[in-house]
């Protein structure tokens, strides 16, 4: 009994979401099949993107919302490759290779300016978002055409200058068969689970629990925390091109909208919080987090016949998940430092 009581303890947010989830499905009228088919989809599309917060989690820096910038990289590299009428597989691997590349820049500066802002790393990573889509934005809605000639026309607005909304990717959509991306995302996962119990994942945890003892251990913690941005910024650019491709096209100023939000939610659904997480805590969380998403909307409207109030509840949901993580996190440290 002990066991099972603190077993429900430990894990009273996963619990919370699968009753949450449970009773939305029974108020919506909808089939499990049909749910099931829909939170393979998005397994499928965000696996990769919440993979992305494990390391920095690890690396003691909390929640990593500047992956909003590798999102980013990926639809400046779409752009870059319609505009040059890149299709088929060479233009998803010179898509990935120009995504990959402008990864790991930006995210070494990242890298950088979180070191500068340690403790508060959070924050700063939601205002380096922020600040790297108004660029975007100002580069590709009002520069693109007179920095680079728009040479795709099919892409371009009337006037010349500037990047049409949607983008149509449908020529990148040849590697999207369903088992064989649940591979992909599986793989990665498998990838970063790895990457934890290596030498430099056990740098990782350490600069993590303590990173003034960390230094005493002969490890360089800023460097550590540098490539642990670095990786995260590279797979949500990766886990950014999945998603997008598997829709099959691409709002290209609004595309990266709530990945980071909507990936830290779902990241502590599965039970993390923004000191711990694992590969099982992302993979529980889509499931969990998405469920809950799906069967919202209806069930707002079979229960209030009103569609909207589950849309409402769907972003009290992913918002309310965050703060609720970071006021435990905050109640847990006050008692370590009362001990």
């Amino acid at each position: 009994m002990r066991v099972s009581t603190d077993l429900l303890k430990n894990n009273y947010v996963p619990v919370g979401f699968l009753i949450l989830s449970v009773v939305g499905l029974y108020f919506s009228g909808l089939s499990t099949s049909f749910v099931i088919n829909q939170l393979i989809t998005r397994f499928i599309r965000n696996g990769i993107l919440v993979l992305a917060l494990i390391i920095p989690i690890r690396a003691g820096m909390g929640l990593n919302f500047a992956i909003t910038m590798g999102a980013l990289c990926t639809q400046a590299a779409i752009v870059i490759a319609l505009n040059w009428s890149i299709e088929g597989v060479v233009g998803i691997v010179t898509i990935l290779i120009l995504s990959i590349s402008f990864s790991i820049i930006i995210g070494y500066f990242i890298g950088l300016a979180l070191n500068r802002a340690r403790g508060k790393e959070m924050i700063t990573s939601i205002i380096i978002g922020f600040l790297g889509n108004s660029i975007f934005q100002m580069i590709f809605m009002t520069g693109f055409g007179s920095v680079i000639p728009i040479k795709n026309k099919a892409i371009g607005l009337s006037r010349g200058i500037g990047i049409r909304d949607m983008v149509d990717l449908g020529s990148y959509k040849i590697i999207d068969y369903q088992l064989y991306m649940i591979t992909i995302v599986i793989l990665f996962g498998a990838g970063i689970h790895y990457i934890l119990n290596t030498p430099f994942g056990q740098q990782v945890k350490a600069v993590g629990g303590d990173y003034k003892n960390s230094f005493l251990l002969g490890i360089n913690g800023e460097k550590v925390r540098i490539k642990a941005v670095i990786i995260s910024t590279v797979l949500a650019s990766i886990g950014q091109f999945i998603y997008l491709q598997n829709i099959g096209v691409a709002n290209v100023y609004t595309a990266q909208s709530n990945s980071d939000i909507f990936s830290s939610a779902a990241i502590l659904a599965g039970g993390a919080s923004i000191k711990k997480a694992s590969v099982k805590n992302a993979f529980l969380g889509i499931f969990l987090f998405h469920a809950l998403f799906i069967v919202s909307p209806q069930a707002g409207q079979n229960i209030f016949n009103n569609a909207a109030l589950g849309e409402y509840f769907r972003s009290f949901i992913a918002y309310g998940t965050i703060a609720l993580a970071i006021i435990i996190n905050l109640k847990k440290t006050q008692k370590e430092l009362g001990k």
